[in-house]
């Protein structure tokens, strides 16, 4: 059954109360959690409870991962995660050469590995930057081949910043995909204060095309995000709108 998310990192620039609250009065019933709101399970999680909305998928930080699995799997049995996702590493830590993917694929499983043990699902999302040829290999082929295990949340928005097709990629890894990240590109040089990003289905994504290959694929979460935008009531009612058309 499909459902629909909402990655709070979206409004991390708001109040947690308001948002938790906005995010009900919209008719989300799922979040997708973020660091801040790891500070303080016991208000978190009674926000969860307060406006009955859950949370199945959680961003870790990789170094939080590998340094303490322990309490990333205590903060995911605490608000319900089933699905921790290592989402990002800075640009000075991004490898440049086969050894050092090589190097950071190796990380992923290990980090992996007591969070799958424990059974959780563990996944990556993706940016640009793992779409970058390496030696002639794309990075995020070399992440799925180091462990049948790592699953992906893809990032479309980010797959279509990169230059390239995100339903290419979604035929590419049908069955490995446990969410989608729902987002939109505006047109160009529209939205600069908002980094370039627009709220879903008032961009340029395609999703008419789109849709059909997350279908096909098996993508049951949707997940809704916008990197920056200065109105998160706006975007959240917008984009909700927008995916319930799809």
């Amino acid at each position: 059954m499909l459902t629909i998310s909402y990655q709070l990192y979206s409004s991390r620039n708001w109040d947690a109360n308001e948002t938790f609250e906005m995010l009900a009065e919209a008719g989300y019933k799922e979040v997708e959690g973020v660091g801040p709101h790891y500070e303080d399970l016991v208000a978190t999680k009674a926000r969860l409870e307060r406006y009955g909305i859950t949370m199945p998928t959680g961003h870790f930080a990789p170094d939080l991962i590998e340094d303490d699995p322990q309490k990333v799997i205590g903060i995911a049995k605490t608000l319900g995660i089933s699905c921790v996702i290592a989402p990002f590493i800075p640009p000075s830590e991004r490898p440049t050469t086969m050894s050092g993917w090589a190097d950071f694929t190796a990380r992923l499983v290990k980090m992996s590995k007591p969070i799958i043990a424990t059974g959780l699902d563990f996944a990556w999302h993706n940016h640009d930057f793992e779409f970058v040829p390496v030696d002639g290999h794309i990075p995020l082929d070399l992440i799925a081949e180091a462990s049948a295990d790592i699953k992906f949340e893809l990032d479309l928005a980010w797959i279509h910043v990169a230059g390239l097709d995100p339903v290419e990629w979604l035929e590419k890894y049908k069955g490995r995909i446990i969410a989608a990240h729902v987002k939109d590109v505006a047109p160009k040089g529209e939205c600069a204060d908002e980094g370039g990003w627009a709220d879903v289905g008032h961009g340029v994504m395609d999703w008419k095309a789109i849709k059909p290959a997350m279908d096909s694929a098996g993508v049951a979460r949707y997940v809704v995000e916008h990197d920056n935008p200065n109105d998160h009531v706006r975007m959240a009612t917008r984009s909700l709108a927008s995916v319930q058309l799809f």
